[in-house]
């Protein structure tokens, strides 16, 4: 049977609990689907000038929670060579903030498009500070009926868990009401919490962490559902 082999896109450190949580939300997703599951950490300013060979040799790319980053450059090209390429991406917080602003840069033409932890008096600050922190939080999110993320959880509203203290500034929701990357999710006060790409590729991005579940030895939808799209 093949094993089917994850990027992990981010700079790796034990002390995150959503880095600890990761291979656990791996393993289950492999025992869950019958298939062998492997993965690399892959640091982001190994990326600064290009994707390298554990990227593209990989059958999915997941940019990973913990921001910032060592490198902006790094993970926006995995998720660059992710969208392009067509490979299975999944992107959980910080994984989130960038694929959006990956988005409003390449495909939406906002060149100066960023992000106000790393530019504070950013002009185009398309990810912004919440206006209420997620940091040790859950909350209910509304997940959008017919969506790939509707087809994973089997469900119209779930409970997820957050760390984070930025997320899609609301001005720039326009960005993501004509495709092909759409909102897929919203929390109850109506902002954004995952969006995804149009078409049969896998790629879906939330602000929360589902990864998480793994701490409580549960297998995660939506992890499952990455890892059997990298799988086949």
């Amino acid at each position: 049977m093949k094993t089917t082999r994850i990027a992990l896109v981010g700079d790796h450190n034990p002390a995150v609990t959503a880095h600890r949580a990761i291979p656990g939300a791996l393993e289950l997703a492999g025992l869950s689907l019958g298939a062998p599951v492997t993965w690399e950490w892959i640091g982001t300013d190994t990326l600064s000038d290009g994707v390298t060979a554990p990227v593209t040799s990989a059958d999915g790319i997941w940019v990973v929670p913990n921001s910032p980053y060592r490198s902006e450059a790094g993970a926006i090209a995995a998720i660059r060579f992710a969208r392009q390429a067509g490979r299975p991406f999944l992107g959980t917080c910080a994984g989130f903030q960038h694929a959006v602003l990956e988005y409003a840069r390449d495909v939406s033409g906002l060149a100066q498009a960023a992000h106000a932890e790393l530019d504070p008096e950013a002009r185009e600050p398309v990810i912004a500070r919440l206006s209420c922190g997620l940091v040790e939080k859950a909350g209910g999110v509304r997940i959008v009926p017919g969506s790939r993320l509707d087809r994973a959880y089997g469900t119209e509203r779930a409970t997820e868990t957050y760390h984070c203290h930025y997320g899609l500034n609301p001005r720039y929701e326009h960005l993501l009401e004509t495709g092909p990357l759409r909102i897929s999710a919203r929390d109850d006060a109506g902002e954004v919490r995952a969006v995804e790409l149009d078409g049969d590729r896998f790629f879906v991005a939330t602000l929360f962490q589902p990864e998480r579940a793994a701490l409580a030895g549960r297998a995660h939808p939506l992890v499952n559902a990455f890892v059997a799209a990298a799988a086949s």
